[in-house]
């Protein structure tokens, strides 16, 4: 798995197994970060925006895969709601067989 694209990229789809480790590594790098500077300062918020842009970047190649606009990715942004339905949609759901128009379904991709 390319790591930079996973959490930089906008552009393309990925499997739900990789937006599990995507989401999976970016709770412990966020535990590992709070426990190491705290929640307060400077470090801490740029670290946050890191850790949120990253997200979105998984959450936007995941709707792609399922057939969706990556702007699907602010249903997060509501409380309580938003959340689940991102991991039962994201999580738990199949993508796409076939080429959508974000690309070819993830396991058949030869370059990330």
């Amino acid at each position: 798995m390319d790591w930079k694209y996973l959490y930089t990229s906008f552009e393309g789809r990925i499997a739900r197994k990789d937006w599990w480790i995507g989401v999976i590594g970016l709770f412990i790098i966020s535990l590992i970060a709070t426990l190491l500077f705290g929640n307060d300062g400077l470090i801490a918020f740029l670290i946050s925006v890191f850790l949120f842009l990253a997200g979105i970047a998984c959450h936007v190649k995941r709707f792609h895969d399922r057939g969706r606009s990556g702007w699907w990715s602010l249903i997060i942004l509501i409380p309580v709601i938003g959340p689940i339905w991102a991991i039962i949609d994201l999580g738990l759901l199949e993508g796409d067989q076939e080429v959508n128009s974000w690309g070819p379904p993830p396991e058949t991709r030869l370059i990330p």
